[in-house]
Order: structure tokens, then C-alpha cells, then sequence
């Protein structure tokens, strides 16, 4: 070898050090301002979740109770906790898993070319995720009336038939179309975002190869998609598992607490009847230390990809 192989071997190593310490100075704006606006609260939660704090104490009488807050949720007599844990979990898997199907179907459509008006489709997408949640839930608990609500009215008129949509009876599914109708269109936007995205060299090779449309959408498409999907799994599950406006608006958590989800019990502990602020943080903690653990499996997933 060479002195001057030696040489250029040395000077790409210090180039390839420097260049992947480049970045640092443009990431640490973005790390401190992400620590004080997610990091401080978080302790702060924390922190409060091991006390006695209640709604309006003064602060020399709060004391620090250790993890009894945190014995309370899972060796307490109440099951509330619990139902509403297991009714948050489902609603979310049952929401996400609709609307993949449903979006991936919508995002293979957009993606053909024979589809017209593309451009007013994408927009007719954009409206649900840009309305105000609290509004487009009015809006829908208005479409649910009984009386004199749209979709009563189509169902009568066609069908011949009603139904009580707020009720006990239909109450879970009441949230799981608005949940679909809500998360949908993200899902398909980022869908056909990424299908757009897609390089033609491996289709052009699985058409040499004879491979159909069925083969060719799991040994091509999904493959390359799978890293879309996880991130967007993550996110939207995790959105989908603090659901608060559309039970605090639609149903109020009933009839009883039927539809009580997480977020609305942790918004009732915390600033209903009881006040029970650092019960209601505890339960908070719970539900950040879960959607962490989900999000381990799935970042390991994405990281297993790339490598």
C-alpha cells in the first residue's frame, strides 16, 4: 500500500467522522425546544402522580403518598380503570385496522391512472383532518339524532327503518365510524404519498418475472411500503388510544360508562366530581409508560428495515 492510499484512507475517515457530527448544531435548537415543551411537562406529570395533589389544595398541604396512586389502578376494588383501558385498546385496534384497509384501498385508487379529478378528491381528504375535532363531532352528533338526523332520515326513507345511534346499543359504533371517517384520509394521503414515491425498477422486474397484480402487491408494493405503514400505525394508534373530543361530545362516556375511554377518565378524575388530580395523573403515566412499550417493537421493526 501506497503512502498516498494511506494518505486519502486517513483524510476519508476524518471527513466521514466530521460529516456525521455536521448535523448536531442544526438538532439542538429543535432537542431544547422539544425538552421544554414535552420533557418538563412529562416530569411534571410524573412528579405529581406520586402525591395527594387535588384540584385547588394549596401547596403546603400536598403530600407525597409513594405508589399508592399506582396500587390504586391495579389492585383498587374499582374496574373502571381496567374497562377503560380494555375498551381504548379495542377501539383502537379495530379503528386502525379499518382504516388501513380502507386507506390502502383508496391510496391503490388514487394511485391509478385512469382516476379523474385527483386534485378535488385530495381536497374532499384534507377536510376531515383540518376541521376542529369538537366541531366535526357536533356535526356528527347532529347527524346522529334520532329524530331528525341524516342518516336516520336515509335509513328511513330507503329502508324503512331507524336507529338509535347514541344509545346503548349502537354507542361503540357511533365513535367507531367517526374514528374511521376522522383517520381515514390522513391514512390515505400518506398512503399515495408513498406509493408515488415508489421506484419502477422492481415492478418492471416483477412483470418480466410473469408475477400478477396480487404477487406483485405483496412481494412489491407491501414490502416497500413497510416502513410507511409502521410509522403510520404508531402514530395514529397512539391518537386513536387518547381519543377524548368524539366520547366527551357524541355520548359523554355513556350511557353509564359504556364508552368512558381513557382519555375522558382521565379528564373526569382529574376535573370532575372528585378532583382527584394526581389519580388522574397517575392513570396518564400508565397510558404513556403502555404507548412506549407498544412503540419499542415498532421502531425495532423500522430500524430491522433499514438495516
Amino acid at each position: 500500500m501506497t503512502v498516498a492510499t494511506k494518505t486519502m484512507k486517513v483524510r476519508t475517515k476524518k471527513l466521514s467522522r466530521l460529516g456525521s457530527k455536521a448535523h448536531r448544531p442544526y438538532v439542538y435548537p429543535t432537542l431544547i425546544i422539544m425538552t421544554l415543551l414535552i420533557g418538563i411537562p412529562v416530569l411534571a406529570l410524573i412528579a405529581v402522580s406520586f402525591t395527594n395533589y387535588m384540584l385547588a389544595m394549596p401547596f403546603s398541604n400536598v403530600e407525597f403518598v409513594g405508589m399508592r396512586n399506582y396500587h390504586r389502578i391495579f389492585f383498587g376494588a374499582n374496574p373502571v380503570i381496567i374497562y377503560s383501558l380494555m375498551i381504548s385498546f379495542g377501539m383502537a385496534a379495530a379503528c386502525m385496522a379499518a382504516t388501513l384497509v380502507i386507506g390502502f384501498g383508496s391510496a391503490l385508487l388514487l394511485n391509478h391512472n385512469g382516476v379523474r379529478f385527483k386534485g378535488l378528491i385530495i381536497a374532499c381528504l384534507i377536510v376531515p383532518i383540518v376541521m376542529t375535532p369538537t366541531i366535526a363531532s357536533l356535526t356528527w352528533r347532529l347527524m346522529y339524532n334520532a329524530e331528525f338526523g341524516v342518516f336516520n332520515y336515509l335509513l328511513n326513507r330507503f329502508f324503512g327503518f331507524t336507529v338509535v345511534w347514541l344509545g346503548p346499543d349502537n354507542a361503540m359504533l357511533s365513535i367507531f365510524l367517526y374514528n374511521v371517517w376522522t383517520f381515514t384520509p390522513f391514512v390515505t394521503l400518506i398512503l399515495y404519498a408513498g406509493l408515488r414515491s415508489l421506484p419502477m425498477d422492481p415492478y418492471e422486474a416483477a412483470l418480466i418475472d410473469g408475477a400478477n397484480h396480487i404477487q406483485t402487491f405483496f412481494y412489491v408494493t407491501l414490502p416497500m411500503l413497510k416502513r410507511l405503514i409502521l410509522i403510520t400505525v404508531m402514530f395514529r394508534g397512539f391518537d386513536l388510544l387518547r381519543i377524548f373530543d368524539a366520547p366527551f361530545v357524541l355520548t359523554g362516556g355513556g350511557p353509564g360508562r359504556m364508552t368512558e375511554f381513557i382519555g375522558l377518565l382521565i379528564f373526569r378524575t382529574g376535573f370532575g366530581v372528585n378532583n382527584q388530580v394526581a389519580r388522574s395523573a397517575s392513570i396518564a403515566v400508565v397510558l404513556l409508560l403502555i404507548c412506549a412499550l407498544i412503540s419499542i417493537p415498532l421502531i425495532y421493526a423500522m430500524r430491522k428495515r433499514d438495516n
